[in-house]
């Protein structure tokens, strides 16, 4: 399983919230490329990235830091937050992104998800955000009617062959990850699943593995030292 630690931006800021909530934000560091170069000197070979901003906006706000991060580290980077048009997918896949996470924009917009499929490929993952068994949208701040596991199976159909899966109760509240969904999915779907939300120990990171993830994201548990990311890349192994 790989670990992907996570760099959530806003205004060019290292930041976290809670639970989506953006009046919930902690800065955790001013200059998000140390902390990709932290990642990297503790053995990372992935990034994830968030643009907060973006999340809401529709818009790379962030797009110069974005691009300091692609090439100044040799992570893989994927990148997500308010990717929904072909422009903005190219935007960051030619800024040296090595994959972009479609959210909002594959819920609402099938027609560019399957674009961008058929374009990009493996280029292209999407993020189901889930809040009481339906997919969030709109930066966590809309939950729509579709369900969860639906969705997920609709999207395995169109080709999709990533998707960063978030359980929001759980993100931020370093309250441990739902383990019981993350076996419903690798269970139910062939594509590749990475766990987001609640990664809060290092038990946590060993109970994925062995449900043989794809993935998993850690955030707020590195940045409050509840998990030694070096450890965690060790177990995921």
């Amino acid at each position: 399983m790989l670990i992907f630690p996570a760099i959530d931006l806003f205004e060019g800021k290292a930041v976290r919230l809670l639970k989506g909530e953006y009046d919930r934000m902690t800065v955790y560091n001013d200059d998000p490329l140390s902390v990709a170069r932290d990642f990297a000197a503790q053995g990372a070979t992935c990034l994830h990235l968030v643009d907060l901003e973006g999340a809401k906006s529709g818009t790379t706000p962030n797009i110069d830091t974005i691009r300091r991060l692609a090439a100044e580290t040799e992570l893989f980077t994927e990148v997500g937050g308010g990717i929904r048009s072909m422009e903005t997918v190219r935007t960051y896949l030619t800024a040296g992104v090595d994959r972009v996470i479609l959210g909002t924009a594959a819920v609402k917009d099938e027609f560019f998800l399957k674009e961008a499929v058929a374009a990009y490929g493996e280029r292209i993952a999407v993020g189901v955000d889930i809040r009481d068994g339906k997919v969030a949208i709109h930066g966590w701040t809309e939950t729509s009617e579709i369900d969860a596991m639906d969705f997920m199976a609709h999207l395995e159909e169109i080709g999709v062959g990533t998707v960063i899966c978030t359980d929001i109760s759980r993100d931020g509240a370093m309250a441990g990850t739902n383990h019981d969904l993350y076996g419903v999915l690798t269970e139910r779907f062939s594509m590749n699943i990475i766990a987001s939300g609640g990664v809060s120990s290092i038990e946590d990171v060993r109970e994925l593995a062995a449900r043989n993830l794809y993935g998993a994201i850690i955030g707020k548990a590195y940045y409050t030292g509840a998990i030694s990311l070096k450890e965690a890349i060790e177990v995921a192994k």
